[in-house]
């Protein structure tokens, strides 16, 4: 704090000390002015912004779709719901969407059935945000990350690994050699000469 100086004044400071001089409150009468290294100062910013981004984290809308039709392959839906959980345990939402092809219209109790089966498949990561509804000829629904009930499994996940890292206690066992066998003093033995093998 130096008070209130003219400007000649400060800049000849500021190139003294191989620093700028930056305007701080340009509003303020005087205008309030530092000495400082700006370029260290927006470097510095920099780096705080980027961890606030870090730590800010976006969730995303992911999509998951059941194939083109109703006809699709149980093995292929377990499929496409491993993926939507791992979204989901990454934080992100999920819509699940179902096409409807043809005379599949016929039928929409069957895609109301597949997507209240999805949700009780799913119901240990997730909950249902927007139930199931029909948008011309395909039916979807929203499900959201049930944040405790990930934090549960990860927690688990964890403590199992900790548990395989480390060793049993107890006595430490030595391999033991497999005995060898040697021949009875009686047995004839084979000689093999050099060049002749």
């Amino acid at each position: 704090m130096v008070g209130v100086v003219e400007t000649d004044v400060a800049l000849r400071q500021a190139r003294e000390a191989g620093l700028d001089l930056v305007e701080v409150a340009a509003t303020a009468d005087p205008p309030v002015c530092r000495i400082m290294d700006f370029g260290k100062w927006k470097y510095e910013q920099s780096k705080k912004d980027k961890a606030t981004k870090a730590r800010s984290k976006t969730t995303e809308l992911k999509e998951v779709r059941l194939g083109r039709s109703m006809k699709i392959d149980p093995h292929d839906i377990s499929i496409r719901l491993d993926q939507a959980r791992r979204f989901l345990m990454e934080g992100h939402k999920v819509q699940i969407v179902q096409n409807f092809r043809g005379r599949e219209m016929m039928h929409k109790e069957r895609g109301q059935k597949r997507m209240s089966d999805i949700v009780k498949q799913m119901e240990d990561v997730a909950k249902l945000e927007v139930p199931p509804r029909f948008m011309g000829r395909r039916i979807t629904m929203i499900l959201a990350p049930d944040k405790a009930k990930i934090e549960k499994i990860k927690q688990r996940g964890a403590s199992k690994q900790v548990a395989e890292e480390t060793p049993p206690s107890g006595p430490a066992r030595t391999p033991q050699a497999d005995p060898v066998e040697t021949p009875p003093a009686d047995a004839p033995t084979e000689q093999v000469e050099a060049g002749n093998a």
